[in-house]
């Protein structure tokens, strides 16, 4: 487990016997694409950290089938943070959505190690503040703006490397899944791909979305922020 490869962030600056004790603890797993393999139950026994592949979580509305994307993880990224602080049952639907490695630790030894160990610390809570504020965007977004000014802005934040929860996202996205992260159906994201192919700021491929003019699509989301 401990190679090139497999090596964490997470573990950047840990003392030898923290890096030890924390592979001895963390079991591999493999997950395909489409299972839906953690429960409410199971994230109250154990924390995962994926290696590779990428993981969506989300609800849904049973009654309409709206769904609504909350996070992708993808390698480095950890979950449930939410039952790990407060120890409850977070209601939330998992899905992989790429061929998945991740490594499962027992909950109680990573509580024990953030009580701890300093190291640990000073790596999960800057993780933990980007999560919150991903998630208090994430609802700012839903609350304020259109599906057509949060698509121009996502689009943005795909391109930036210090947001971690955007950076890179749309890769290998299909316009479904994009819809999803903005609440949204296909058609209506169709129409916005449309639209800036038209005024040539983006060109597409198969699960792929490239940004031709920044400078016009940067001035585009100010317009449509500012207004």
């Amino acid at each position: 487990m401990q190679t090139n490869s497999h090596h964490l962030d997470l573990l950047d600056n840990s003392n030898k016997t923290f890096e030890e004790e924390f592979y001895k603890y963390a079991k591999p797993f493999e997950y395909t694409k489409g299972a839906s393999p953690f429960s409410a139950d199971d994230l109250l026994k154990y924390f995962y950290i994926i290696m590779d592949g990428r993981i969506k979580t989300y609800q849904i509305n049973f009654q309409t089938n709206k769904e609504q994307t909350l996070f992708i993880y993808k390698r480095g990224d950890m979950f449930d943070v939410i039952s790990l602080l407060d120890g409850k049952a977070h209601e939330l639907i998992y899905e992989v959505i790429e061929d998945a490695h991740v490594l499962r630790l027992p909950i109680e030894k990573v509580r024990y190690w953030l009580e701890n160990d300093a190291t640990f610390n000073k790596k999960f809570f800057p993780y933990l503040a980007s999560h919150m504020r991903y998630t208090e965007d994430l609802a700012t977004e839903l609350s304020l703006y259109d599906t057509k000014e949060r698509f121009l802005n996502l689009l943005v934040q795909n391109l930036n490397p210090h947001n971690r929860f955007r950076y890179q996202l749309l890769q290998n996205l299909s316009n479904s899944e994009i819809a999803k992260l903005l609440g949204t159906v296909r058609h209506v994201v169709e129409r916005s791909i449309k639209q800036l192919k038209t005024d040539n700021i983006i060109e597409t491929g198969r699960k792929r979305i490239k940004v031709k003019n920044l400078k016009k699509l940067l001035e585009k989301t100010a317009q449509m922020l500012l207004k």
